[in-house]
């Protein structure tokens, strides 16, 4: 078959593709239920690293050289709703980080002084430091040359050291501040370097084992194991352990049966369990976490069956899962638990892949009938393989949503590139595009742009430039597809490549390093702040949670100098309901702003004023509730404990975010967002509909678009379903003065992975170290689709939050998108895959 034409015209085409389909569907329902699981829980080496951190610093407090106040602004940062002093250089240090200084200086004496000197020395900092100067306050950067001059803390980050001048800037000197009390410094001016550090300050205190990753010893494990003791590996995207299961099978000269748990599969287990107990070979239950119903025999199986005298000695029972919380509680631990991760980075995983099936396999991968096309196409696919798992590591900037991709994915789409090339003279580019892109891989994607994602990708890699010879795989030309070989020669190739690879490898910006780097930080300060809320949830007194005794394993949390939990709580709520305003008479709006034909933004205006409303009776309702509680009068219900829980821990209570407008603010910046969108909608409310409308402040977002369009098609007699959004940038002082005959103008969005050329009036490459700068105010023109201006767009995805998932909508949407925006690109349209691998998006919501 030739790779033009329809290949579903082909009838022997489409029962290989729908053999291959079925067989993609059934991994990619295998896979289903460990994404979610996958998502919440952290990789395994850095839960060893929050174990050995909460390990070294218990035992610090416990002795007496640490303050557990410390320990606390490490995991929440500032709380303060409060900070009289202004921000010296706000084009620099974001609003965030200010607060968290201000709420420092004030932490201990070591850091008396932090702040003045900081506002003092900012005019020196800004003119020594080598940074990129942010075009608004809320735009994150990176100022290395800061860390050293407020104590050298470069050093412990393993960054590099800047002149001596600017560590001489502030008064605030290495000797002041302790190893930890750096960390602090650290986390609230550079959070992506904190990682790293808190390694650092777990190597320094308890030793490099803590935190460097152990040699994996399958026998070691096994000669703990016993017949009575199940052996556990707890799975993690990418790993599979059965290779190393096998081999050490083969070396013990041991027969080993496989079932892989699903649907029907319980009573097959069991039958060989029985057998296996008599005869004395070993048992392997594959994802168990797919078989919730045989789960309870199971357990009971492990409990009495095994712990029989009759039990050959040789038997074992091996078992593999996601994590999960169906796993019997009892398996988990009487039994051996075993991880092994993947190596980390893309020379690792390539050579991880050559060294496994069916690659391994000389009869594999030698003798293809199209040898040349297949040694290269192979090489590609693997490559590929690597950067779709890759840029898991990105966050929402690689995939919308982390998918599980693993080595079995890759393994069918070999087996397929193989079985075409055997079948075809031609090359069946089309067929392998869709197998890989649309059914092995493309099938766990639901996210409809991170299928538009795959397919650009999947276009790099399976294409004729590839098929015919040596091609570059990244734009710098470091990797390429090496000329065709034995196996050893690729081996060898691979051996070549760099051992930590740059994002370009996965299409992206240096900048996704630091989102990267971020996105790790809150994992671990996240998970930190989980692990002190279960150990401080089991006190008695729910009005003291984050409170607790050293004598009984808890941690005391004290916020400020001498304060209780509970008055430092008063006075949060206490602040809180301060600033936020009262609620709008929705009566007094519907008779001033009443439901008009040719106006549809009033009962938009009226809606939102009802959904502000409802927030605000949330929070104050509860906050109002909370004082009682803490003061006694009522009782602290578990939903008002959950409340103070999450204000002690500087987050966004849930009972409020189920009433909210999606945000992953703290929640300092949460409330000052409240009030902001409350004046916006007043402004609105008392003078009239503004010029420019503030598009971040809209609770239903598609409402008011929805109404704009509404408008127009009433105003000019056009059916509403042929209308859609034309976008004009404003980027040129002036260009808003006045309200737009038709559409609307709006502002108050944010480009992540790319920057804005004002001269050119176009998307352009992100600056160094900006990871998100303002979209100019744009005009959002109604029209019919067959009137758009024909000028090169690049169609944008516009979402709330920088999370980007959400949901999915009846519309095939996640409930955080909100619409395309095609925007001026200084790229041709024939380059417009390079704003897709670059994960380009427009939000209405910062993290900050």
């Amino acid at each position: 078959m030739s790779s033009e034409g329809n290949i579903l015209d082909d009838g022997a085409a489409v029962e290989v593709l729908q053999s291959s389909k079925k067989l993609s569907d059934d991994i990619a329902a295998k896979q289903q239920s460990s994404k979610k699981l996958s998502d919440d829980i952290a990789a395994k080496q850095q839960d060893k690293l929050l174990f050995a951190f909460s390990l070294a610093t218990n035992i610090e407090i416990a002795e007496g050289r640490m303050e557990a106040s410390q320990l606390r602004f490490l995991v929440t940062g500032a709380l303060s709703m409060d900070f009289p002093h202004q921000n010296p250089s706000p084009d620099w240090i974001s609003e965030q980080s200010w607060a968290h200084i201000c709420e420092l200086s004030g932490l201990a004496d070591a850091f008396n002084g932090l702040r003045d000197s900081l506002e003092a020395s900012c005019p020196s900092l800004r003119l020594n430091a080598s940074f990129q100067l942010a075009p608004m306050p809320c735009t994150f950067t990176i100022n290395a040359q800061l860390l050293v001059a407020v104590g050298n803390i470069c050093k412990l980050s393993g960054l590099a050291e800047a002149s001596n001048g600017l560590r001489d800037s502030l008064e605030i000197t290495p000797e002041k501040l302790d190893t930890f009390q750096k960390l602090l410094v650290l986390r609230s001016l550079t959070p992506d370097k904190l990682v790293p550090a808190v390694q650092a300050y777990v190597m320094t205190g308890m030793g490099k084992r803590y935190v460097e990753p152990q040699e994996f010893k399958l026998g070691a494990i096994f000669a703990d194991s016993a017949p009575s003791v199940p052996l556990i590996f707890v799975l993690s995207a990418g790993s599979d352990p059965m290779a190393n299961l096998l081999s050490f099978a083969d070396e013990k000269g041991r027969a080993v049966e496989t079932v892989s748990l699903g649907q029907g599969q319980g009573p097959i287990a069991e039958q060989w369990i029985t057998k296996a107990i008599e005869k004395g070979f070993w048992v392997v239950l594959q994802n168990c976490h797919l078989a919730k119903s045989f789960l309870p025999r199971l357990e009971v199986i492990c409990e009495k069956v095994l712990s029989e005298p009759t039990v050959s000695a040789e038997f074992r029972l091996w078992l593999t899962s996601y994590p999960s919380d169906i796993f019997p509680q009892s398996i988990l631990e009487n039994g051996l638990k075993i991880t092994n991760e993947p190596p980390k980075g893309l020379r690792a995983g390539l050579e991880r892949i050559f060294k496994s099936e069916p690659l391994s396999d000389p009869a594999f991968f030698n003798g293809c009938r199209n040898e040349f096309a297949f040694r290269n196409l192979t090489y590609a696919l693997t490559f590929f393989h690597c950067v779709v798992v890759g840029r898991r590591q990105y966050g929402p900037v690689g995939w919308n949503i982390p998918y599980t991709f693993n080595e079995n994915d890759l393994r069918i789409s070999l087996r397929q590139l193989r079985m075409f090339l055997d079948q075809y003279d031609d090359v069946p580019l089309a067929m392998l595009a869709y197998t890989a892109g649309e059914c092995n891989y493309g099938g766990k994607v639901t996210d409809g742009k991170d299928r538009r994602t795959l397919s650009t990708l999947l276009d790099l890699f399976y294409n004729e430039y590839v098929v015919v010879g040596e091609c570059n795989l990244t734009p710098s030309g470091k990797y390429v597809v090496p000329a065709p070989g034995d196996y050893k020669s690729y081996l060898d190739y691979m051996a070549t490549l760099p051992l930590v690879e740059e994002p370009e490898v996965f299409g992206m910006h240096s900048n996704a390093n630091i989102s990267r780097d971020l996105q790790d930080t809150k994992m671990l300060l996240d998970s930190l702040l989980l692990t002190l809320k279960q150990r401080s949830a089991r006190h008695k007194d729910a009005a003291s949670f984050l409170v607790a005794d050293f004598e009984t394993g808890w941690l005391i949390f004290q916020w400020r100098g001498g304060e209780s939990p509970e008055d430092t709580l008063y006075a949060t709520a206490t602040g809180i309901l301060e600033k936020i305003p009262p609620n709008f008479d929705l009566e007094t709006a519907s008779i001033k702003y009443p439901v008009t034909y040719l106006d549809s933004k009033n009962t938009v205006l009226v809606q939102e004023l009802g959904r502000v409303n409802v927030l605000l009776e949330v929070i104050r309702d509860s906050l109002k509730g909370l004082q009682k509680a803490v003061k006694g009068i009522v009782v602290m219900s578990q939903e008002l404990e959950k409340v103070g829980v999450a204000l002690a821990s500087g987050r966004v209570p849930e009972l409020w975010l189920t009433r909210s407008f999606p945000s992953l603010k703290p929640v300092a910046s949460y409330v000052k967002e409240v009030v902001e969108r409350a004046a916006f909608f007043n402004d609105w409310l008392q003078q009239g509909p503004p010029t420019v409308f503030w598009i971040s402040g809209f609770f239903f977002t598609q409402a008011f678009l929805t109404a704009a369009k509404q408008n127009f098609a009433r105003a000019h007699k056009i059916p509403i379903d042929l209308i859609e959004f034309d976008f004009e940038v404003h980027d040129k002082e002036g260009d808003c003065e006045s309200p737009p005959r038709d559409g609307i103008y709006v502002k108050g969005m944010f480009i992540e992975a790319a920057g804005w050329d004002y001269g050119k009036s176009v998307l352009c490459e992100s600056e160094a170290k900006i990871l998100f700068v303002p979209m100019p105010p744009m005009l959002f023109l109604p029209c019919k689709t067959d009137s758009f201006k024909d000028v090169p767009q690049y169609e944008c995805p516009l979402y709330k939050t920088s999370e980007r998932r959400g949901t999915l909508s009846t519309t095939g949407h996640s409930t955080n998108f909100v619409c395309d925006v095609r925007i001026p690109s200084d790229q041709p349209e024939s380059h417009w895959s390079h704003w897709v691998q670059r994960g380009l998006a427009l939000l209405t919501s910062l993290d900050m």
